[in-house]
């Protein structure tokens, strides 16, 4: 067994993010990337050789990243969409229509290639004034859906044919039927419910086996949901807000999961002395590669 990768979540990089998110594995290059929102950063780490991980600096704050075909990443930014190589960032497509307390949020790459990404409302109190886009393999951008206060949880079953996606404050994680073909969505159902657990649904990946692995904002815990929606494990750890995960290794087999300190008062700082960073653990069952943007 490799160091530091055990079979209950562990610190495995000091890297202490403000709102770490969108972690993913590039089984190519053998390397994570994930987001440090609020600051405008994308990190860069092999946790194989544990070597200092890279940060690349954006001019704006960085919602959601995805493999790239060929190489790089796509990331979604404020209200758009840039292609990332190294320390290069070429905004390929701008959403104009956004309403201005809105900014692009959760994203993940569709079975097809696309960037399917959705927005959240920054106002006091927010309103479900935010919508999920599609970013073709062309740069162009298409409504997939309206009316979301904070998009999460986007992830899609072993098959393509099911999205899963929470708006957080309803409390839920939704599943809609998945046209991969034309990359539209219908037939909305709840998939899980939240409402008498202590966290928000945050980030979600799917496993080898078809279950949906969900990181609970304000909940400290992972929960992996069976595929009809019942709980098969939770998982916890010593924050309030694990945020996204991403299977890696050369096997699939360790699960990566980040946090964030955002939100926290200067108390629960010095509660959670480790808010904020990357952890990793073995559970016993194997993940999937990422899909890559087409453009």
């Amino acid at each position: 067994m490799e160091r530091g990768f055990s079979a209950l979540p562990e610190v495995v990089l000091d890297c202490r993010n403000c709102l770490g998110e969108s972690i993913v594995w590039d089984d190519r290059e053998s390397l994570l990337h994930w987001a440090n929102i609020h600051d405008g950063e994308i990190w860069t780490w092999d946790p194989m050789s544990r070597e200092t991980p890279r940060v690349a600096k954006l001019p704006q704050r960085v919602g959601a990243i995805g493999l790239k075909e060929g190489g790089g990443l796509v990331a979604a930014l404020e209200k758009g969409f840039a292609l990332v190589h190294g320390d290069k960032v070429e905004v390929v497509a701008r959403i104009d229509a956004m309403p201005p307390t809105t900014r692009l949020n959760d994203g993940r790459i569709d079975p097809a290639g696309r960037f399917i990404c959705g927005g959240m409302d920054e106002a006091s109190p927010q309103q479900p004034i935010a919508a999920l886009y599609g970013l073709e393999g062309n740069d162009s951008i298409r409504t997939l859906l309206s009316g979301i206060s904070c998009t999460n949880s986007l992830c899609w079953s072993r098959d393509g044919r099911t999205l899963f996606f929470t708006d957080m404050p309803t409390r839920r994680i939704d599943a809609f039927d998945y046209d991969v073909v034309a990359g539209t969505v219908s037939n909305r159902r709840v998939f899980a419910s939240l409402t008498h657990e202590p966290g928000l649904a945050d980030g979600s990946i799917v496993d080898a086996e078809g279950c949906l692995w969900n990181a609970q904002w304000q909940g400290s815990k992972l929960v992996r949901y069976r595929p009809d929606g019942s709980v098969e494990r939770e998982v916890r750890l010593p924050v309030s807000n694990p945020t996204c995960m991403a299977f890696g290794g050369p096997d699939l087999d360790i699960l990566f999961v980040t946090s964030a300190w955002f939100t926290l008062t200067d108390e629960q700082r010095r509660s959670e002395p480790l808010a904020g960073n990357l952890f990793a653990f073995r559970p016993g069952v194997l993940g999937q590669k990422e899909h890559r943007y087409a453009g």
